[in-house]
């Protein structure tokens, strides 16, 4: 296990990702999330605080959910006239007006830069691999409205989940994993946001002692009937440098219209 007395109990992360798509939408959304993570290591566990800036490019019909940007469907109200599809006439007045719309969606496109949601999250290790087990961790976490949800940062609510996280060496280089887990999202004024489930499955291989190589197949419930899953394939490489120092890269690519097109993304982790 990571952690104990005889090894590091902190660890500080950070990580740039850009990633590019239309999400399900009709124009190309670009984003960059730069979380700074701050994980305090026990015998059997871990507790986090990630601290995130966001920079996004949208014309309004994408926001970030939980620290991933996720697109509402494009309507038509009358030719020529487009409305993000968080829109809804909620009041029956004939039109869409700001109490009728998800707060993160706006209408122009525009560059907005900021504070992103902060996030807490631990993990317990319930037991070590054994012969015929794989390592099973549980995981939970809270997320914080610090992002500005009238730039499309956020939704402005609170988001709280739970998940677990399976892994087994099938030789000593080659290791599987499986991941699951579920998000209560935060319902802010306007359409219903649904709840959301999300899972992984994957493989690394260990090219070298220091050197580990992965690829995973991840989806995601849309968070709006009207969205499209998104799901995509990830690869990443992460690279021992020195006993206290890890680099990491890794790139996406996305396989239904609510991912993004690509993302890549580089990063180091030290550890004390």
């Amino acid at each position: 296990m990571l952690g104990g007395e005889e090894g590091p109990t902190w660890q500080v992360s950070s990580s740039v990702n850009y990633n590019s798509g239309d999400y399900g939408t009709d124009t190309t959304t670009t984003s960059l999330y730069i979380p700074l993570t701050v994980k305090r290591l026990f015998e059997d566990g871990s507790i986090s605080l990630t601290i995130p800036y966001i920079s996004i490019e949208s014309d309004g019909s994408v926001t970030f959910i939980g620290g991933e940007p996720h697109g509402q469907k494009r309507r038509q109200r009358g030719k020529g006239s487009g409305v993000s599809g968080g829109d809804r006439d909620k009041d029956g007045d004939g039109d869409v007006d700001d109490d009728d719309q998800i707060p993160g969606i706006r209408a122009a496109r525009t560059t907005e830069s900021g504070l992103g949601d902060i996030i807490l999250s631990g993990r317990y290790f319930v037991f070590d691999e054994g012969d015929w087990l794989p390592s099973v961790a549980v995981t939970g976490f809270v997320k914080f409205p610090t992002a500005d949800e009238d730039r499309g940062l956020g939704t402005g609510e609170y988001d709280g989940g739970f998940g677990a996280q399976l892994s087994k060496f099938l030789t000593d280089d080659l290791i599987v994993y499986v991941d699951g887990g579920y998000t209560f999202i935060g319902q802010p004024p306007g359409p219903e946001l649904n709840n959301q489930w999300n899972y992984d499955v994957g493989v690394g291989y260990y090219l070298t002692d220091d050197l580990l190589a992965s690829a995973f197949y991840e989806e995601w419930r849309a968070v709006t009937d009207t969205g499209v899953n998104p799901w995509d394939l990830f690869f990443s490489l992460q690279y021992s440098l020195l006993e206290w120092l890890r680099v990491n890269a890794s790139g996406l690519v996305g396989l239904s219209d609510g991912a993004p097109d690509y993302g890549v993304s580089g990063g180091l982790l030290l550890q004390f």
